[in-house]
């Protein structure tokens, strides 16, 4: 499991397996796809398009307090829950749902199961189609503007040496050359790109596997992420950004406010400043 400051966040499956059947631990399933084929025992269902909100004007925004509190209340979550999130392994829809669980209160109280689902398998676990229902439930959440940045909140901290912007993004779309369907191109002036796969290697068995706390540490200290700074990290949408949020709670940087509206906003806006 390596020796990552923060170690608590990330979890094996002999854990899993221990706290299957917990009522005070909520396995969640944060696959897009493959949860009713098969899924950890008594998982309950939560993937990153159920938690965003069709209506902002920010394509994938994450939902307000009560819509996500009605979404938690749904699957029978309750106030003292702990969480395990899994997704195939590459941790990047789990870590959009460890993002929105911190987010909105639950901080310190998700864990990532490492490998995913791909490691349950392989180490011999057995997988079920029974879906898992709970009673619905009444739990309230509370955002924390702590764990955000907006738009404004980055054009007044641009040239300021205790922020900096990481961009998750690939380097095509850091660079402007892939614009994907936004209006413009490129990056957040200033922000040091990272794309969020370089968190990984992929092993022989063509699984990706996190990297240790020595290499994570030796490349995030090379692009300037320091303890003393507050850390921007973006994307798209915030999917990918939400991968380096998780990486740097592991690793404990003390000061991570992901921009929720990411490129999905600024490469969108007009009155943005672009670099390429």
């Amino acid at each position: 499991m390596g020796n990552y400051p923060n170690l608590h966040l990330l979890v094996g499956c002999q854990y899993v397996k221990k706290y299957l059947f917990d009522e005070k631990v909520m396995i969640i399933d944060a696959r897009a796809n493959g949860y009713e084929e098969g899924h950890i025992p008594n998982a309950l269902l939560l993937n990153p398009g159920s938690i965003g909100d069709r209506n902002h004007e920010v394509e994938g925004f994450i939902v307000d307090a009560q819509q996500f509190a009605s979404i938690l209340s749904s699957l029978g979550i309750q106030q003292d829950s702990t969480f395990v999130v899994y997704d195939e392994g590459n941790l990047l829809n789990a870590a959009r749902i460890f993002y929105a669980l911190e987010y909105y209160g639950f901080y310190n109280k998700v864990k990532i199961l490492s490998g995913g689902i791909n490691a349950w398998i392989k180490e011999g676990f057995q997988v079920t189609t029974e879906i898992a229902v709970n009673e619905k439930s009444v739990v309230a959440v509370k955002d924390n503007p702590l764990l955000i940045s907006t738009k404004q909140q980055i054009e007044e901290k641009l040239d300021s040496a205790d922020y900096m912007v990481i961009d998750a993004r690939s380097k095509e779309e850091y660079e402007g050359i892939d614009k994907r369907q936004n209006k413009h191109g490129g990056h957040i002036p200033n922000a040091v790109h990272l794309n969020w796969t370089d968190n990984f290697t992929i092993g022989e068995d063509g699984l990706p596997s996190l990297l240790s706390y020595e290499e994570l540490k030796e490349k995030y200290e090379s692009i300037g992420v320091v303890q003393s700074k507050t850390v921007i990290p973006y994307c798209q949408t915030n999917v990918r950004g939400s991968n380096t949020y998780f990486v740097l709670r592991l690793m404990d940087y003390p000061q991570i406010r992901p921009y929720e509206g990411s490129w999905s906003e600024w490469g969108n806006t007009e009155d943005a400043k672009i670099e390429k």
